[in-house]
């Protein structure tokens, strides 16, 4: 479980293809802290961390053809800037919202707009890909970053960045066209999903 306040970004060093599992190794400045079997949001997609270096502070991760198919990691190459987050502790504060690093979809940035001072980004995603539910206001994962959403229509939606986000996060490298990982609000999809389940029975 995740909260979507990106503690720091990683920068992919190796990638390693076998059979249809790929390899990522990963540097971070956090890298000596970390330990075998321990779970982390990459661009927010939860992965199991499999392999530690501590000197190098490196560390490497292993995604299956199912989250290759799904998530933007097929886009990642050497070099690639990730927004990275260790999973939450019980013992502190909940300052973004429930993530629970399953990645629901992928999106792809339309626009960015300037709003001198703050930015304004736009995506757009396959509606049709259930679940698929936003409000205004309401809560979504873009990259593992916990953000509220600004406009939303079917199929797209907006969303405000601060300097403090667009700086700490790979929000600065976004351009109309970057594919980005999207994780809908927990409970907006229990709700969608109870909706649906009630039409369907309504229709008997």
């Amino acid at each position: 479980m995740f909260t979507g306040i990106i503690e720091t970004t990683a920068r992919v060093v190796k990638i390693e293809k076998e059979n249809t599992n790929y390899h990522f190794t990963l540097e971070v400045p956090f890298g000596d802290e970390l330990s075998i079997d321990q779970s982390m949001a990459h661009d927010g997609c939860c992965l199991t961390v499999v392999k530690v270096d501590k000197t190098k502070k490196q560390y490497v991760v292993t995604a299956m053809d199912e989250t290759m198919l799904k998530t933007n990691l097929g886009t990642w190459k050497v070099g690639t800037e990730v927004n990275v987050e260790r999973s939450m502790r019980m013992d502190g504060r909940f300052d973004g919202h429930i993530v629970q690093g399953h990645v629901d979809q992928t999106a792809t940035c339309t626009r960015v707009v300037d709003d001198n001072g703050s930015w304004r980004f736009y995506f757009e995603y396959n509606q049709k890909n259930a679940p698929s539910i936003t409000v205004p206001k309401g809560s979504i994962s873009i990259n593992g970053v916990s953000l509220t959403v600004v406009d939303s229509q079917p199929g797209m939606f907006s969303v405000a960045i601060i300097p403090y986000t667009y700086k700490v996060t790979n929000f600065h490298n976004f351009q109309p066209g970057t594919v980005v990982n999207i994780e809908f609000d927990v409970f907006g999809k229990y709700v969608q999903r109870l909706l649906e389940q009630y039409m369907e029975a309504n229709k008997k």
